[in-house]
């Protein structure tokens, strides 16, 4: 069972980052059009600070279940996910009915880094949060 919890944490950044790539090949009402078109816009736009968050998260929860979770670690997966916003926005540049911009850029770092300072403020300096949590499941015995 811990190493199916295991496997399953570590494929999900990747799994993650497929999903991404293929919604961002898409129009952007493909998969969520509200009527609405001014929240519509408002909410869109916001999922930029989520979209790359949880990337952030997956790969750290994928760290944490592995008992590899460490400071230059954490700020490797920043970097990473904080990359991919970038790659995604020039990848959105070629897609027609899509826009890359740098305020999108901005809004997907902004996002992972919000989270990289919660992780750090609650995990690493005072132990807590669902990390641990995860680091426990994962743990051999």
């Amino acid at each position: 069972m811990k190493k199916a919890f295991k496997l399953v944490l570590t494929l999900l950044p990747f799994l993650y980052m497929i999903a991404i790539w293929t919604m961002s090949s898409l129009p952007d009402d493909v998969i969520l059009d509200i009527p609405s078109s001014s929240t519509d816009q408002f909410i869109k736009e916001a999922l930029h600070l989520v979209e790359f968050a949880i990337l952030y998260i997956l790969f750290v929860s994928a760290l944490a279940a592995n008992q590899k979770l460490k400071p230059t670690l954490s700020l490797l997966a920043a970097l990473v996910a904080g990359l991919y916003g970038i790659v995604d926005e020039y990848h959105q540049s070629f897609i027609p009915y899509r826009s890359a911009t740098l305020i999108d850029v901005i809004k997907d770092i902004i996002g992972v880094l919000a989270v990289y300072f919660h992780v750090h403020y609650h995990y690493f300096k005072h132990k807590r949060g669902f990390l641990t949590i995860i680091e426990k499941l994962g743990e051999k015995k």
